[in-house]
């Protein structure tokens, strides 16, 4: 399984910034995004199951970040986006995009233990 991770980079607060990141090799898996702040632990932002759905977020994240996936018919792939918006300084942070486990429950979607690969992580910083 590879996880390729894209569009990080810098922006103001109030500003947009829409990851992607390319699965191959296992793609109709519970996809997810994950962030790590300088200091933190790696915390839940979003997943997606395999068909579009299930979705859950973070709390803090409903109505900014929004998940979404695209699944390739013929080679495999999947990828999968991470729309934000309405960033804050706090958003600040890698994100590593995540495949879990196979059957991995909606209940489970925000515990690290259920990841099988993460991706390379991308950064995201947004200033004040």
């Amino acid at each position: 399984v590879q996880l390729q991770a894209f569009g990080g980079g810098s922006v103001q607060a109030g500003g947009s910034l829409r990851l992607s990141c390319s699965v191959s090799g296992r793609s109709l898996s519970t996809l997810g995004w994950f962030r790590q702040a300088p200091g933190n632990e790696r915390e839940f932002v979003a997943a997606i199951g395999w068909s579009g759905g299930p979705i859950k977020y973070t709390e803090s994240m409903k109505g900014r970040f929004t998940i979404s996936r695209d699944n390739a018919r013929d080679n495999g792939q999947s990828t999968v986006y991470l729309q934000m918006n309405s960033l804050k300084p706090e958003d600040t942070a890698v994100y590593y995009c995540a495949i879990y486990k196979f059957n991995t429950g909606q209940q489970s979607f925000s515990r690290k233990t259920t990841v099988a690969s993460w991706g390379q992580g991308t950064l995201v910083t947004v200033s004040s």
